[in-house]
């Protein structure tokens, strides 16, 4: 199936078409599940597992999104977007959680530390990778795509219509950009 075709079935989709919205669905579902693959191996204190993350996501953008599709590249990053979004709020309430939520803490010899760190650090890249995309949109969704789409640099050049020597400039850029932005950053 082309992307045109795609698009047009999701399109098609948004608009209560029932039909093309499975279809759709089941066009795009190995290409999301490898997408929330990546995002929950960078993520492990996640409660979801990959068809959750999958399900969540697509009931997210078909709840959220109503505006039209251009192609196939902006639905893929519309749905990484979400995963992120999902990942982050997870977060914020792991933190929240964590300073009490009107329980009391208890800790089982440390167990939840590392998912606890986990959690705090998936907010503070969040919050940088926002800050680069006010700055350099390009490279955030670079960024996006690879780190939490687990798009290679080839596909998201594909997807993006630009060269792989521009995807992986963006990438080191935003890299630089981020690396400073996140130093000294200690959970």
């Amino acid at each position: 199936m082309s992307g045109a075709e795609l698009t047009e079935l999701l399109n098609r989709a948004q608009h209560g078409d029932g039909r093309a919205r499975d279809e759709a669905f089941d066009r795009i579902y190995s290409e999301l599940k490898r997408i929330a693959a990546a995002e929950l191996r960078r993520n492990p204190g996640a409660t979801l597992n990959t068809t959750g993350l999958v399900h969540e996501a697509y009931a997210k953008l078909a709840a959220n999104y109503g505006g039209q599709l251009t192609d196939r590249s902006h639905f893929f990053s519309l749905a990484a977007r979400a995963m992120r979004q999902i990942l982050v709020d997870q977060a914020r309430r792991r933190i929240a959680d964590k300073r009490g939520g009107g329980v009391a803490p208890t800790d089982l010899d440390g167990v939840n530390v590392a998912v606890d760190a986990k959690a705090s650090e998936m907010l503070v890249i969040d919050q940088a990778l926002d800050r680069l995309a006010r700055r350099d949109a390009r490279a955030a969704q670079v960024v996006e795509w690879h780190f939490f789409g687990g798009f290679t640099f080839d596909e998201i050049a594909a997807e993006m219509s630009l060269s792989e020597r521009t995807v992986r400039s963006d990438w080191a850029l935003a890299r630089a950009i981020l690396s400073r932005e996140l130093e000294g950053f200690s959970v």
